[in-house]
């Protein structure tokens, strides 16, 4: 297949983002429930092994990130990935790829969105869910009706909230590990080996476990993505990934390690529940009730933030859905400040349907949503990994950021699709496997529809 040259085109999208803007909304978007929520649910599974969980995905992530920066310095063009796709694989590569992410961040933005609603009802749990979920909603969708320079200034320092609280929470924990507190006596590391130990439910509960948190580090695709609206795209888009990778691993390596020494992790997996999170959790065993609030408004602000970031996301896909004709035109035209108001009208579908399912099924509206993200994001970062592949063979121009271990790392892409179908023996996650199959025969029946009416 003849590759095409590379490409610098935005599909009019302004390049106003800078390179601090992109390293924050790295991190914006992938802090987020997954860790501060969905963590309970990994922690159910493999106990304190759940510290060795965090790091091996960390390096899913580096090589996930890595060789994304490989490829968009070489075509830091609107559609990010999906377009590079659709140069190294074809074109029904790139159709899949990009309705894939551009639907499962939309399901992700309502799961993002469900998870602030549960936060607030710490505080007062007698409020419907679906009411806070649709004045969430109302807030991130004026969010991104900002131009992009301004949205990225917002999205900076909402991300630099989270960042400074785990910080926070990282000293206070080693504090309350090592010393004590004047009313918690030190806890030391007792309650990693207590309990069953520290592998408690074995290497099966391990590898379920990493199902979990391999959707902490989903998000670190956004850099990528920015690439047609950043300042200097050579640049920044290699440094912000490796700093928000690297970033992103002393955070959730150290935040979950206090989690666990602090509080027994038969207490922290709460059954793996969601209905609180576990970071609250351990300001509630220190006996320190005003921080546990505090704490409970960071994480708050957490998932506002990545839904925040994911709604961008989306609406710059489908923008570039709509670039290439496999959307609909309206979806791709841009207002005066340069944002794809109709775009993100579109990818509001995900706010409507998480403020039905909370309202119809509150208990179970979160695990539903995070099953069918977690499947259908594990597609596409094992299509970016091929790609990775095909790149390396195909690009005509070497780029100045490698990916070591390249071709070697793209074997990751195995164990993700291993990951992938241990989701069907997972309860509350095996239901996403009903959605998939017919979604993506869904797809491949609409590309050939495309495909025929376009060379008519």
């Amino acid at each position: 297949m003849t590759v095409p040259p590379p490409s610098t085109d935005t599909g009019g999208l302004r390049r106003a983002l800078t390179g601090r803007q992109l390293s924050m909304m790295g991190l914006g978007g992938a802090i987020g429930t997954g860790l501060f929520l969905g963590s309970a649910l990994a922690i159910s599974q493999a106990g304190p092994a759940t510290i060795v969980a965090y790091a091996l995905c960390a390096l899913v992530a580096f090589v996930i990130a890595w060789a994304l920066a490989e490829m968009v310095v070489v075509h830091p063009e609107a559609g990010s990935f999906g377009a590079i796709a659709q140069r190294y694989l074809g074109p029904l590569a790139g159709f899949v790829q990009r309705w894939t992410y551009w639907t499962i961040q939309v399901i992700a933005i309502g799961g993002e969105i469900v998870a602030a609603g549960l936060y607030v009802r710490f505080w007062w749990p007698q409020l419907p869910l679906w009411l806070l979920v649709v004045v969430f909603s109302v807030l991130v969708l004026g969010a991104n009706t900002l131009a992009v320079r301004f949205f990225g200034t917002v999205e900076y320092w909402f991300a630099m909230i989270k960042v400074i609280a785990i910080v926070v929470f990282v000293g206070l924990g080693l504090v309350l590990i090592t010393v004590g507190l004047p009313r918690s006596p030190a806890t030391g590391l007792a309650n990693l080996t207590s309990h069953g130990g520290f592998l408690p439910n074995g290497m099966e509960g391990l590898l379920l476990a990493m199902v979990f948190v391999l959707f902490s580090y989903i998000g670190t695709e956004i850099v990528a993505v920015t690439a047609a609206e950043s300042e200097r795209p050579e640049r920044d888009i290699p440094r912000a990934a490796r700093r928000m990778v690297l970033r992103l691993v002393l955070f959730y390596v150290l935040a979950i390690a206090i989690v666990l020494a602090v509080v027994p992790w038969t207490v922290t997996a709460h059954s793996g529940t969601v209905d609180t999170s576990p970071f609250v959790r351990v300001f509630q065993s220190a006996g320190i009730p005003a921080a546990a609030g505090i704490t409970n408004f960071v994480v708050l602000t957490a998932a506002l933030s990545s839904a925040n970031t994911n709604l961008y996301l989306t609406t710059r896909m489908l923008h570039s859905l709509a670039s290439d004709r496999y959307a609909p035109a309206w979806t791709g035209r841009l207002n005066r400040t340069g944002v794809p108001r109709n775009a993100l009208a579109m990818s509001a579908l995900g706010l409507g349907l998480a403020a039905t399912l909370s309202a119809t099924a509150a208990d179970s509206a979160y695990l539903a949503l995070f099953g069918i993200s977690i499947f259908g994001a594990l597609v596409v970062w094992i299509l970016i990994l091929v790609t990775h592949s095909a790149f390396r063979r195909g690009s005509a121009d070497p780029s100045p950021v490698r990916l070591w271990g390249a071709p070697v790392t793209s074997g990751l892409a195995l164990f993700l699709f291993a990951v992938m179908v241990s989701t069907a023996f997972i309860d509350g996650l095996d239901t996403a496997w009903i959605a998939a199959l017919p979604f993506f025969a869904v797809l491949i029946i609409a590309h050939v529809v495309i495909t025929r009416r376009r060379a008519r």
